[in-house]
């Protein structure tokens, strides 16, 4: 994997996101999507489609997925989850096994 490498995540309404191939590997479903043997989509076109995923819930997963390498590396912060998307945004993340 290249340093510069990116990856679309795409919305339920279509919306995309692009973010850091490393970023998006946070996700282990991500992950298995974008390495799986095979000729998969996913893995050729370096995009991946959740029609379940809302685009503000997939906009606050990409915010994890950056927050979640800065504290890896040891840069410690909160990560602010507003009350109203809290069950919506547990259901995706045990869906992307973040």
């Amino acid at each position: 994997m290249e340093e510069g490498d990116k990856v679309k995540l795409i919305s339920a309404e279509g919306f995309e996101f692009v973010v850091d191939k490393k970023a998006a590997m946070v996700s282990q479903t991500i992950r298995n999507m974008l390495t799986s043997p095979g000729n998969f989509s996913e893995a050729q076109l370096g995009e991946v489609t959740f029609p379940e995923i809302s685009t503000p819930i997939l906009e606050k997963i990409c915010q994890y997925f950056y927050w979640h390498l800065q504290f890896a590396s040891g840069k410690e912060s909160e990560f602010l989850i507003e009350p109203e998307i809290t069950l919506e945004l547990m259901m995706a993340a045990n869906y992307l096994h973040t």
